[in-house]
């Protein structure tokens, strides 16, 4: 009973991702701009490559060239072939030399052709692409990002900071674009879809230089402060589109399983805080909720402590859920990321049940110590409970959804 259950919930969230795919969200699209007989395409982020595919399929040869850049792992070999795409891998969740490489390029490459552009981004492109600003040095920069993903803040004010770190965000790619025509096409990993916070706005200016971050450390706000104030663009903003979210993902998913007459309750879709503390309460909810199955979602956030164990925001929020079900036979609860990886891990998330603390234990090791230590992934893997997807061509924010049998 126990496969079947973790299989249901593990096929239920593929399903989800595969309505949130970046390729066949492009593929439907296209249609869109027929009235341009050629175009260029700039994609960015996770979900770049699968996105891309989307637009050579559609466009075909009207396609002319494209400039893709994501993470090493997210890239398809196939594109080395294709003499249109030029492709960068750069780094991420901290950016990297190649980041800086990858944004030098993307300025050159904008000011080489007069043709419509379609960029397509996603999440990711904040830290795949970036031309500082002046006085920021790639030390200066990691130093930051560290410090901001191990914060506890949410994205919406780590972008913040990454706008004032940026030549280009924040809308200042807009300076190099030109007279061309211009569409941003996204998928969004963001509370609600807010073009000005996906990819940090590269082409979406907003007023966000006046957000203050409670808790800086004193050395990293002195690299703000010495950063000057840059007029913002006076370029028009392009068309900003959605193609697809959370909301798509798990109207897919309760879709699904009420095809197969499964009883689903929808819950919050905008979770966010501590992991910890979600995961725990999620798990209490659970307890006196109905049988069936009960879907959440959003982004939670972990405060890292000085030295980090294994795992991530969908680890920790499982294995602190598990703490709360241990010993209870009637209770599956799976946590993932959509794009795949969960914070800095292969993993994209866990699958716990009633079962899971026990297993874990078996191997020496204790639950509240790994939470404590963010070392979540560590406890999972030695209960067989973490979940490795693989990249999947999208990137929509993270799913929970349980199952409550009794």
């Amino acid at each position: 009973m126990r496969i079947n259950n973790r299989t249901l919930l593990l096929e239920l969230a593929q399903q989800a991702i595969a309505a949130v795919r970046g390729k066949e969200r492009v593929r439907a699209e296209v249609v869109q701009l027929s009235d341009w007989p050629a175009l260029d395409v700039l994609a960015i982020g996770k979900a770049a490559s699968s996105m891309l595919e989307g637009a050579c399929e559609g466009f075909g040869d009207r396609l002319r060239r494209a400039l893709l850049i994501s993470r090493a792992d997210h890239i398809v070999s196939s594109w080395h072939a294709d003499s249109r795409v030029e492709v960068l891998s750069a780094g991420h969740p901290i950016p990297t030399k190649d980041s800086l490489v990858a944004g030098k390029r993307l300025l050159d490459w904008l000011q080489t052709s007069t043709d419509p552009l379609l960029v397509l981004l996603s999440g990711g492109t904040s830290s795949l692409v970036e031309v500082p600003a002046a006085g920021v040095t790639l030390e200066k920069l990691q130093q930051m990002n560290h410090w901001l993903l191990g914060s506890g803040l949410d994205i919406q004010q780590i972008n913040a900071i990454r706008k004032r770190l940026s030549r280009i965000k924040g809308g200042q790619l807009i300076d190099y674009l030109g007279e061309r025509p211009t569409r941003v096409w996204m998928i969004s990993d963001v509370r609600g879809d807010d073009p000005a916070v996906i990819g940090s706005g590269l082409l979406y200016p907003d007023d966000t230089d006046s957000m203050q971050i409670v808790g800086l450390p004193g050395e990293l706000q002195v690299i703000l402060d010495n950063i000057p104030v840059v007029a913002r663009s006076s370029g028009g903003v392009p068309e900003h589109r959605v193609l697809a979210n959370l909301h798509t993902a798990c109207t897919a998913l309760v879709g699904v399983a009420r095809e197969q007459g499964l009883p689903v309750q929808v819950h919050e879709l905008e979770l966010d805080g501590d992991a910890a503390e979600t995961g725990r309460q999620l798990a209490e909810a659970l307890e006196h909720a109905s049988p069936g199955l009960h879907l959440w979602g959003g982004e939670t956030t972990v405060q890292l402590p000085a030295q980090p164990g294994r795992g991530g925001r969908n680890q920790q929020l499982a294995l602190a859920a598990a703490t709360v079900l241990a010993g209870k036979p009637d209770y599956y609860l799976l946590a993932l990321g959509t794009d795949g990886s969960d914070g800095p891990t292969e993993d994209a998330g866990a699958l716990v049940d009633g079962g899971s603390i026990a297993r874990g234990e078996l191997a020496g090791l204790d639950a509240d110590a790994s939470l404590r230590a963010a070392d979540a992934g560590v406890f999972l893997e030695a209960g067989g409970d973490l979940v490795s997807t693989g990249p999947t061509g999208t990137n929509v924010r993270d799913i929970v959804v349980a199952l409550k049998t009794g």
